[in-house]
């Protein structure tokens, strides 16, 4: 019996990939303290609920170091995120940006207390930080389901400024410190946390991953991809063609896992919009119905090639009467997932439960 068992079990094809399908909601505790209210149908709405109902099943959460200059994306906000996710029968992926400030494709800027140390300390502080907000978080139940080890890292971790010659050896460090830390705090939790490792933009997935592999990064599970019309030279089609290659050559799953499209060109405040007329692609106007069609095709393209899903970037970045550093309001309410002025829900949400079956 116990034979026949095994055999059974031998033969059986293995499970397809997660498909994931979500939201970074970074902004929204932010934006409701700031008089923001989501609303569907003219009712007020919870984003989480709402997005779990119409069929996206991961939330995306950024945490900074010690940001001194706002009290949101710490730790205790990132609990408040992570907690209003699971009670609404969400994942959730957990980014760290090992930085004070907004880590990305054009800066790495080291946290404080971390920058005038030498590697090796970096690489100890990194492992010892990474583990201890993830212990943190399992002892209160909330540990993420996957995690990233980065954001946007085309640029050498913590070095500051990007154009430099990435110093590998180094970069090698402290990724692996990283990797190591999220294992370590999943080993004794329920949720052993898969792992992910960000880049921006498709023309630079392959040469990183492919130095990385050459220096010695290893143990992670996702690599995560920014695709952005406006910043990047590759179609939608070419983005397909990446994530085949990627997924065939680094032995990892693939996924966007920051997008964005706007669904008018209008503004609901003085704040510059970040995509204007220059982001739209042919085909897909600036109009709500647009931005859902951009989302649909996109993520049909992603799951064809072999990708396992799409994480739209900052749908509820709504304007309010708050400042930011960039102005009054929001330099993204055109691209967001609720109208302008009413934050009434849009038809973008209904990209979440449309059929992706790998055929």
């Amino acid at each position: 019996m116990q034979l026949l068992l095994g055999l059974l079990l031998a033969a059986a094809p293995p499970a397809p990939p997660p498909l994931y399908l979500g939201a970074d909601l970074s902004y929204v505790n932010e934006m409701e303290d700031c008089g923001a209210v989501y609303r569907e149908h003219g009712t007020a709405v919870d984003p989480f609920e709402l997005l779990k109902r119409k069929g996206g099943n991961l939330v995306r959460v950024r945490i900074w170091n010690d940001a001194k200059w706002t009290r949101y994306s710490g730790f205790a906000d990132v609990k408040k995120t992570i907690a209003r996710a699971k009670r609404a029968g969400l994942q959730v992926l957990l980014d760290f940006h090992y930085s004070d400030d907004w880590a990305d494709g054009d800066k790495q800027n080291p946290p404080a207390a971390w920058a005038k140390l030498g590697p090796e300390t970096q690489a100890r502080l990194l492992y010892d930080y990474t583990r201890d907000i993830l212990e943190k978080l399992g002892r209160e139940g909330l540990m993420p389901e996957l995690v990233q080890v980065g954001n946007e890292t085309n640029p050498e971790l913590m070095a500051g400024p990007g154009g430099k010659k990435i110093d590998w050896r180094r970069n090698a460090m402290l990724f692996n410190a990283g990797i190591r830390a999220v294992r370590d705090a999943g080993m004794l939790e329920r949720i052993h946390p898969r792992i992910m490792l960000h880049i921006a933009q498709p023309e630079n997935v392959e040469p990183w991953f492919e130095a990385a592999r050459k220096a010695g990064v290893k143990g992670y599970d996702l690599i995560g991809i920014s695709y952005y019309r406006k910043w990047s030279k590759r179609t939608v089609a070419e983005l397909g063609q990446v994530i085949a290659r990627t997924r065939a050559r680094f032995k990892s799953d693939v996924m966007v896992v920051e997008t964005a499209y706007p669904f008018t060109n209008e503004n609901e405040d003085s704040s510059p919009n970040l995509l204007g007329p220059e982001t739209l692609i042919s085909g897909y106007p600036a109009t709500p119905e647009g931005q859902k069609a951009y989302l649909v095709d996109l993520t049909r393209t992603v799951v064809a090639s072999g990708g396992n899903g799409v994480v739209y970037w900052e749908p509820a970045w709504v304007s309010t009467q708050c400042k930011t550093r960039w102005g009054t309001g929001s330099n993204w309410e055109n691209a967001a997932w609720f109208d302008l002025r009413t934050h009434e829900a849009l038809p973008a949400f209904d990209f979440l439960g449309a059929d992706y079956r790998r055929r």
